[in-house]
């Protein structure tokens, strides 16, 4: 796996250890892990952005409110991934909402303050956050740019390889990725309806190309995946 999609996985960049605060000297008492129920909201849009969060179990959707009320989500994110970090690019007030999707799911939360301290002092941290941020704008150009010009069976398989990418583990000559999204969610990622993704995968199961169930996507060859 390209270590640029590594990136997006702190546990795997040696990350995890010095945003969690409780694994951090001295910032345990100041940013204490919080606790959130299903559907418990961490943060609404106009807030101000004073942290960045990190997650340490469950999984957190972030998205925004359209004009007839509708969430748009951008990201459903799952365990080592922050968000939030627009605020360490001078936002001053959350554009999107972050909202948790699993009971007890658990954040580890640092103010900005504290964390461009540690990035003063750690060139090697400050790398990697950038990296994180761009890559996160380039994967919403992308989803602009898919919405705008491509069809809904494209847009699905093309999450597909990118969930491959950032997320699958060789097994042999195929890949498997560990889900963690329902269709529902993929259909709010993709831009499409549940319906028409549940109709893709199992026309791509049906043409051996995928395996799947409610914890797992295995991918035969990705290069089929077209």
């Amino acid at each position: 796996m390209a270590e640029q999609s590594k990136i997006w996985f702190l546990e795997e960049v040696d990350l995890f250890d010095i945003l969690c605060p409780s694994k951090t000297p001295n910032m345990e008492a100041k940013h204490p892990p919080n606790q959130f129920k299903k559907d418990e909201f961490i943060y609404f849009p106009d807030q101000p952005s004073s942290s960045i969060y990190m997650i340490a179990d469950g999984r957190v959707k972030i998205g925004s409110f359209v004009e007839d009320g509708k969430e748009n989500i951008k990201a459903i994110l799952g365990k080592g991934e922050i968000f939030g970090e627009l605020a360490l690019a001078g936002e001053s007030k959350r554009s999107d909402f972050a909202q948790a999707l699993d009971n007890n799911t658990r954040i580890c939360s640092m103010g900005i303050d504290d964390l461009q301290d540690l990035m003063k002092d750690n060139q090697t941290l400050a790398l990697k956050i950038f990296k994180i941020m761009g890559l996160r704008l380039r994967k919403m150009e992308r989803k602009i740019t898919s919405l705008v010009f491509k069809d809904a069976r494209t847009r699905i398989v093309e999450f597909l390889k990118d969930m491959a990418e950032e997320r699958g583990q060789k097994v042999g000559f195929e890949t498997m990725i560990k889900n963690h999204l329902t269709h529902k969610d993929i259909a709010s990622l993709t831009g499409t309806s549940r319906q028409t993704v549940t109709t893709v995968l199992n026309e791509l199961r049906e043409s051996n190309i995928i395996n799947f169930d409610r914890r797992r996507i295995l991918i035969r060859d990705v290069a089929k995946l077209a």
